[in-house]
């Protein structure tokens, strides 16, 4: 044998049992004296650490001998050490040799080994066959191998339209938004293709070192999903268009229409409106009257105490008088001249010129920075950032300028928490009955069938409930990083802020005492930090 790692073997001679240290060859590795003390607490040797250590310290190029006790011990036969990856999926061989008068291991000794161990699939006879040619000993081989599990494929949705198109009025050079030049419409004709799906493929499950599977990722599975004017290939994997008019995505979903346009008032000639695509009211919305749109709603008059619920965009080309009975809701951006004395939701931002006296909220930015940039009085809550040219009045009117997540997600990630430690301690009860039960089954007793019912199901609740656990953590971990972005959020006011204005990041406050100019509030740890604009 050719040996190239330093390694150690016990030597029986009369009266003594000795450990002869081989050093290492051709830059192999040195003898680790760990190895040594592993080996002889193994076979109940106690020596002195120090002195054996010295000799190792001071030995050189040849094979040198130190006594361990003085008496002659029982031989030992060569040995195998096993470790097995964390993950189940490698198992490292180390092998040591046998003393001056023990035996060597077989071939079917090593695999006996193995099986003892549990090792059943991945074993690479390979290995097992090149270490008995030339056996190296204190060197670790690789003698078992796992399957890895073949990952799938999500499903992917190209959409061949733009998706994110929103509406960027565009902005004249004395500060006024010219809402005639809006166009925030993805025009398509009928037969046009609308969407591609690749479908999902699931992986393949591979096979750990103990036979046992190891599962690939889930996939994501998708389906083209379409509202009215749609249509899919036979093989579900194409959408198309059965008219011309405009598309959009809401959601996952896809919506054609046509524009349904009202040519005057919404009021008492037209009735609510209700429509599955777009509306366009060319002139006013009278109080009391109600429009709902899955797509966008575009007035070109003005919206008195009216409701306005769009799926898509509220595009309002002069304003909202709302006479506190005013409502805009959109899932998306909401573009108006002004808004005074309403109520107003957007899923995305809410561009402005103006808010007077209104509740304002936005997942988006609110941006009121056109010609006047006014928000004075009521309460204006923001997911990313509010930007204005002068915020309140020399009044004191109180207005409340608010970034900060959606407190119906506070709640959620509050509950969250909550059930997390609430199925760890199920957890800690189950395991109780999993540790009493399950010592008995090793023992080899034989539980009354209630009992061994009780046991069963113990072990399936802590499976789910770790399962739960699971998802719910991924859960609370995206919330987190929501409240996170939320920190990051600002509010910008380009000429005065005046007392009277409350500025709130996050749940930190600040109450603005004297007349600002130029100012810009960021969240800084726990307080809010004032800043030049």
């Amino acid at each position: 044998m050719r040996y190239k790692n330093g390694f150690f073997q016990i030597v029986h001679k009369d009266g003594g049992t000795f450990v002869k240290l081989f050093p290492p060859v051709e830059g192999g590795e040195k003898i680790d004296i760990n190895d040594i003390l592993y080996y002889l607490k193994r076979i109940k040797i106690d020596i002195n650490v120090t002195s054996l250590n010295k000799v190792i310290e001071e030995m050189g190029d040849t094979p040198v001998e130190h006594l361990l006790v003085n008496e002659e011990r029982l031989p030992e036969n060569e040995c195998m050490e096993l470790t097995v990856s964390p993950d189940k999926t490698k198992a490292i061989a180390r092998f040591y040799p046998p003393s001056s008068k023990g035996k060597l291991m077989t071939r079917e000794d090593i695999l006996s080994d193995l099986e003892h161990h549990g090792i059943k699939f991945g074993v690479i006879e390979r290995n097992i066959d090149i270490y008995l040619k030339a056996r190296q000993f204190c060197t670790d081989f690789v003698i078992a191998k796992a399957k890895k599990p073949i990952q799938g494929r999500d499903a992917v949705i190209t959409y061949h339209f733009e998706v994110d198109k929103k509406s960027v009025p565009k902005i004249n050079e004395d500060g006024s938004v010219d809402f005639h030049r809006v166009d925030n419409m993805n025009h398509i004709e009928a037969g046009a293709l609308l969407a591609t799906l690749k479908p999902a493929v699931k992986g393949k499950p591979g096979t750990d070192i103990y036979g046992k599977d190891i599962k690939p990722r889930k996939v994501i599975v998708k389906k083209l999903q379409h509202g009215n004017n749609i249509h899919l290939s036979e093989s579900g994997l194409k959408m198309y268009s059965d008219v011309d008019g405009h598309v959009q995505l809401t959601g996952e979903k896809v919506f054609v229409s046509n524009t349904y346009e009202v040519p005057a008032d919404v009021g008492t000639s037209t009735g609510d409106v209700s429509y599955e695509g777009n509306v366009h009211v060319k002139g006013n919305v009278i109080t009391g009257f109600k429009i709902e749109a899955k797509g966008d709603i575009i007035v070109d008059g003005v919206v008195e105490g009216a409701t306005l619920i769009a799926g898509g965009q509220i595009i309002l080309k002069r304003g909202i008088q709302g006479m506190n009975r005013g409502v805009l809701r959109s899932e998306m951006d909401i573009v108006t001249k002004f808004i005074e004395n309403s109520e107003v939701y957007a899923g995305g931002d809410v561009k402005t010129d103006a808010i007077m006296h209104s509740d304002v909220s936005a997942k988006g930015d609110v941006i009121s920075t056109g010609k006047r940039g006014l928000i004075i009085g009521g309460n204006i809550h923001s997911e990313g950032n509010i930007s204005m040219k002068e915020a309140g009045s020399e009044m004191g009117t109180k207005t409340i300028l608010e970034i900060g997540m959606d407190p119906a997600l506070l709640e959620e990630y509050q509950s969250l928490e909550k059930q997390i430690d609430s199925m760890n301690e199920e957890i800690e009860k189950f395991s109780k009955t999993i540790g009493m039960y399950g010592s008995k089954i090793k023992k080899g007793e034989k539980l009354p069938e209630d009992r061994l019912k009780a046991y069963q199901v113990a072990k399936k609740s802590v499976e789910i409930l770790r399962e739960n656990i699971e998802n719910a953590k991924e859960r609370t971990d995206e919330l987190r990083e929501e409240m996170e972005r939320h920190n990051q959020g600002k509010i910008t006011i380009s000429q005065d802020a005046y007392p009277g204005v409350k500025v709130t990041i996050n749940n930190a406050n600040y109450f603005v005492k004297k007349k600002m100019s130029r100012v810009k509030f960021v969240k800084d740890k726990a307080a809010i930090k004032v800043m030049t604009a």
